[in-house]
């Protein structure tokens, strides 16, 4: 397949969709009505999606409007004269600090996020997988199982294990470098997981071995894990049946979210995947999103300094997600104490999501993207929807680099905990 080989009457319509973008009034910068909110205001979702179509992003946006979280906090720059070269700034960081287990190292500090078949087409995960083989990177098959499309790509794809336990086998789990035991989601921590029936799709279903057009609900929590025990037992068995594989942890963030941290350090895990409460689709329940988790700015520095003051923040590498918009959060967020991000909701901005937070029905997505009808589904093409990824992740490694040179460091890792680098004010500073 080439990004040409669409039905032209398919393509027509994309590029009807697409191309709308620049047609509103200001030009691609206006703001078209009822785009966005707070947090994804209408100029960062345009921002987002020149910077996925490769062009540089002439609006320079890094936070939104909600005026709180990463969009209260700036960078402290250095002086012109103690700047580090752009060019010479080290993006890659290790995703095992422990001495088990293989030694994998990403060349940017991001990988996608768990996006399961059901929540999304067959086709994003794809692009995603395609994107994240170019970067040398991964993604994350989310809880819905482990589509046949991503088999060439399985040594960037993550698989998920969730409460649900939808489409795992041995085989998903072994093929896998990463395993993923999803405990809690930060847009709905203590609800499980909800794909409703219009969306349960006989492929869907079939992924995930359940009757057709009936909603399906993960629960919460896993009814065999109430303690570090037995999280400790949980990981045993997913390294028995993959011993080669490294083992992440995403939870949400409760208010000891510190204790669970150093929990999952003690039952074996090597990636701590801290998923605060911005993120999620328009398909989280409001009541969850807005109050139960503790927001992802608040949790990294508990996370942080509680493992450094127990002697083990350099073995645990501490992922966050849960609102990560721009290049600008994924620093923010380093700053605070993570090792580095995961992307979700932007990537599929990035394909033309604009935030309508119709996630949940079957037919709800104009754009193609959180659907599984089989029409609707054809309006992203893999390698289009790649290139886009790509040049997305093309712009925030730019950004990056001009960011963590700007405050004078010579590595990504440096920024890590150096909540000194921050003020909390509203706006943004650019290095200049």
């Amino acid at each position: 397949m080439t990004a040409d080989s669409r039905d032209p009457v398919i393509r027509k319509h994309i590029h009807a969709l697409h191309d709308g973008f620049d047609a509103w009034p200001g030009g691609s910068h206006g703001s078209p009505p009822a785009m966005g909110d707070a947090r994804w205001t209408a100029p960062l979702i345009l921002s987002t999606w020149e910077q996925a179509a490769g062009r540089p992003a002439t609006l320079e946006t890094g936070t939104g409007a909600s005026g709180g979280g990463f969009d209260a906090l700036a960078f402290r720059f250095a002086p012109e004269g103690d700047r580090a070269d752009p060019a010479q700034v080290a993006l890659g960081i290790p995703l095992n600090r422990r001495g088990d287990g293989p030694s994998i190292e990403i060349p940017i500090p991001w990988y996608g996020a768990g996006m399961s078949y059901g929540s999304v087409s067959e086709e994003v995960m794809l692009a995603r997988a395609m994107a994240a083989k170019e970067w040398g990177t991964f993604t994350s098959t989310g809880e819905g199982g482990y589509p046949d499309v991503l088999v060439p790509y399985a040594r960037h794809v993550i698989t998920q294990v969730a409460t649900g336990m939808f489409g795992i086998r041995e085989e998903t789990i072994q093929r896998a470098r990463i395993i993923e035991i999803k405990y809690a989601q930060g847009a709905k921590p203590g609800l499980g997981g909800h794909l409703l029936g219009d969306k349960a799709t006989a492929a869907v279903a079939a992924m995930r071995e359940s009757v057709p057009w009936v909603s399906l609900f993960s629960p919460f929590p896993f009814h065999s894990v109430y303690s570090v025990e037995d999280h400790r037992k949980h990981i045993d068995w997913l390294r028995s049946v993959s011993p080669g594989s490294l083992i992440s942890v995403k939870v949400s963030t409760p208010t000891d979210v510190d204790m669970v941290a150093v929990g999952s350090y003690y039952a074996g895990a090597h990636i701590l995947h801290v998923d605060g409460s911005y993120g999620g689709t328009g398909a989280a329940p409001e009541i969850a999103k807005k109050n139960i988790a503790m927001p992802i700015e608040l949790a990294l520095p508990r996370v942080h300094r509680f493992l450094a003051e127990e002697g083990i923040r350099d073995e645990l590498v501490v992922l966050a997600s849960g609102g990560i918009r721009s290049a600008d959060d994924v620093a923010k967020a380093i700053a605070l104490g993570a090792d580095g991000c995961v992307l979700g909701t932007v990537e599929l901005v990035a394909l033309g999501c604009t935030r309508c937070s119709n996630c949940e029905r079957g037919r709800g997505c104009p754009f193609g993207l959180t659907t599984t009808d089989p029409e609707l589904s054809q309006l992203v093409d893999p390698w289009w929807g790649a290139e886009r990824i790509s040049n997305l992740y093309a712009s925030f490694e730019r950004r990056l680099r001009r960011i963590v040179a700007g405050l004078g460091l010579a590595s990504i890792r440096d920024l890590r905990g150096r909540t000194d680098l921050l003020v909390y004010e509203r706006g943004t500073h650019e290095p200049r």
